[in-house]
């Protein structure tokens, strides 16, 4: 008989059976192993749970129950009031809620119930005032102390028949679970074994059990993240070797006086930390990472005029064709008086201008090439590329970004992105990069005025933008969808651009611009507003990481809430570039209180990083920054918000760890060392370009 692995399948164990097991595989659920960390999202606190005949006036409490009524009340003006009554024994309580008409629609005479808050006595029958009301399985009998885990569900199966089976797994399988830690390691950490911790997280006996176990395996899941991404960052250094581009003082000033401004302190250091970076054989693998009008694009040039001074090419991907034609332009401009000559690759050149770039890149005529993901999707054979700077990181893929390399030689990587990231993403999503960091705005950059209006206060503040637009300037007006949405609650740009073209600016020029479109007409678009030939472009978002327009100095964001902060943010650095005061003005279109905090922020600060960090603390990471196209597998315990202090100690010990024992060889860690290669080892080669 062969004996039981953590990896057979689950549809062998007791009471899951072929039909069971299809619905257990939506959730994940194909092993032993995976059912074992199949974590509960939260717990049924009974430790409060009293007989109906023991409740006292204000006490706080749980109590379980079978409905044996229920009654909507309809009050009209669209108030409503439900009431529900449950029986335990010869005793009843009653709950009621006000203005939630569909809870009728959720219960059923004979379903048994748990109720939990604050009782008062109406006469001599207590009653609860929107309580939390949680169904209970028939087959379950939830006892006073008790807590019971919540696990994720999926159509199909109900969580009593899955707490029973995971409860089985655990009680079954808990003894083939091996510990990846040494023991004086968790001694030193203050971590639980691995099987003391399934157990508390899956069957604590009490609320002090969750925490603990918890924390093991948050620790342990960050702490395999991080010795991933430094595992990777140490091969890297070991394995790939990049041109060492040696500048003394003398190429240094030469370099900055093409620069028709005074640099900022930060750009200054940031370019110190660069060059001496590409001094070395190693790869650089840095992010500059500045906030809007920092700045960075300064730092960008910097860094390949260094390399076309030391015999190498260097490279410019930008996100879009417009964005690279104006990085194009500036450098040809700034260019102009040297030899150095500046290519421009994108997929609207014709088939003999892309055939005649591709043959002075490869003759090395051209020292600095500027393009679009046209770069990575021609075969391009460089003369001696010795830098890539991508431009908004996250909106390339990281296998996009890794086949822009010379063969047989390693460039520097220098990616770039306007987006302030929070330290926790910073640390997990970049935590193989070197980072520096530009705070500090150039001395004539102005603030822009930021307003968080009403939908009452709209006619006066299109006064404003006709205002504004009939003293020269240019506007933009941003919607979030190019459809309307199915509530009908968020603006569409269709729409709003029918609307302003027949009626508010139908004096204007006016012009639209969103996804959808093909590229020439979104690079046509693009072109007449930054030409000034439209006086206002109505479109979505894809013009957060657009052309620089001094002359806009007014945007419209419409449906405000549909944003969040960092994009909000990005949106408002698209005005007052010039020598004119930039003015943005957001309408929400949820009266709520967390809404209207969240956009206030925006109003009071103009600092992406403080943004960044109130934006991160109120909507979470979700997908901020791409996150899907890092090829790194999601978070499963860990929460980058609550558990910053664990994701700062498994840094700094995944740090100490590989200072002592660079590629987790020894026998102590080899378990450690399975575990970062089963979760990230496919990751591993796409983590080092961002």
């Amino acid at each position: 008989m062969n004996e039981t692995t953590l990896f057979d399948t689950l549809e062998t164990s007791p009471g899951v059976g072929s039909s069971r097991y299809r619905i257990l595989q939506k959730l994940g659920l194909h092993r032993i192993v995976d059912a074992l960390f199949f974590f509960p999202r939260g717990y049924e606190d009974h430790s409060e749970i009293v007989d109906i005949g023991e409740i006292r006036d204000g006490d706080s409490a749980s109590v379980v129950g079978e409905i044996v009524d229920h009654e909507k009340v309809e009050k009209g003006g669209g108030k409503s009031s439900f009431y529900l009554l449950i029986q335990q024994g010869n005793h009843f309580l009653r709950g009621i809620w006000f203005n939630q008409p569909y809870r009728a629609n959720k219960v059923d005479i004979g379903k048994k119930v748990m109720l939990s808050g604050t009782a008062k006595l109406s006469g001599m029958r207590p009653e609860m005032i929107h309580p939390k009301m949680i169904f209970i399985d028939e087959n379950e009998n939830p006892q006073r102390g008790t807590l019971l885990p919540i696990y994720r569900l999926t159509e199909g199966i109900k969580q009593a028949e899955l707490r029973r089976l995971i409860r089985s797994v655990v009680e079954s399988n808990l003894a083939l679970v091996d510990e990846i830690f040494p023991e004086a390691f968790l001694l030193e950490k203050r971590l639980l074994g691995i099987k003391d911790a399934l157990r508390m997280i899956h069957l604590p006996e009490n609320s002090e059990e969750i925490d603990p176990a918890r924390n093991r395996f948050v620790y342990q899941e960050l702490l395999t993240l991080q010795l991933a991404i430094n595992l990777r960052r140490a091969q890297v250094s070991a394995a790939e070797r990049a041109p060492e581009m040696e500048i003394d003082s003398r190429v240094d000033a030469r370099i900055k006086n093409y620069f028709p401004y005074q640099l900022t302190g930060a750009q200054e250091f940031a370019i110190k930390e660069i060059a001496s970076d590409m001094s070395r054989l190693t790869p650089m693998n840095r992010m500059l990472h500045g906030d809007v009008g920092c700045g960075k694009t300064a730092v960008a040039v910097y860094a390949l005029m260094l390399a076309v001074a030391c015999g190498h090419q260097g490279v410019l991907m930008a996100p879009t064709e417009t964005l690279a034609r104006q990085h194009y332009r500036n450098l040809q401009t700034m260019l102009a008086q040297t030899r150095v000559k500046v290519g421009l690759l994108t997929g609207t050149l014709s088939a003999p201008e892309k055939r005649r770039v591709v043959a002075e890149i490869e003759s090395g005529e051209l020292g600095i090439v500027i393009g679009t993901q046209a770069l990575i999707q021609n075969e391009l054979s460089f003369h001696r590329l010795g830098l890539v700077i991508v431009d908004e990181q996250h909106r390339f893929g990281v296998k996009q970004r890794a086949q822009l390399r010379d063969k047989g030689i390693t460039p520097h990587y220098l990616v770039m992105t306007a987006t302030p990231i929070p330290r926790t993403i910073s640390m997990t999503l970049f935590g193989d990069l070197d980072v520096s960091v530009l705070h500090e705005k150039p001395p004539n950059r102005l603030p822009i005025n930021t307003y968080l209006c009403q939908q009452s206060q709209r006619e006066k503040w299109w006064d404003f933008v006709r205002k504004k637009v009939r003293e020269g300037r240019q506007a933009y007006v941003i919607a979030p969808l190019v459809d309307e949405d199915e509530r009908g609650t968020w603006e569409n740009v269709e729409e709003v651009f029918e609307s302003l073209s027949n009626g508010e600016f139908a004096d204007f020029k006016i012009d639209l611009l969103h996804g959808r479109q093909s590229s020439d007409e979104k690079e046509a678009a693009m072109v007449r507003f930054a030409d000034g030939a439209t006086q206002v472009l109505v479109a979505t978002s894809v013009v957060e990481v657009g052309i620089d327009v001094p002359n806009a100095t007014v945007m419209t964001i419409l449906s405000a809430s549909r944003f969040g902060l960092a994009q909000l943010h990005q949106l408002r650095g698209r005005v007052g570039r010039g020598r004119h005061a930039g003015f943005m003005a957001m309408f929400a279109d949820v009266e709520a209180e967390d809404v209207n905090e969240r956009l206030q922020a925006l109003v009071e600060t103009n600092d992406g990083f403080k943004l960044a960090e109130i934006d991160f603390q109120m909507r979470g990471p979700g997908d901020l920054f791409g996150t899907k196209q890092h090829g790194m597998p999601p978070l499963f315990v860990a929460d980058l918000q609550r558990d910053f202090d664990l994701l700062v100690s498994a840094r700094n010990d995944a740090q100490q760890i590989l200072s002592s024992d660079p590629d987790l060889g020894s026998e102590e860690f080899s378990a450690i060392k399975q575990r970062v290669i089963s979760r990230y080892g496919s990751a591993l080669d796409l983590v080092d370009v961002g």
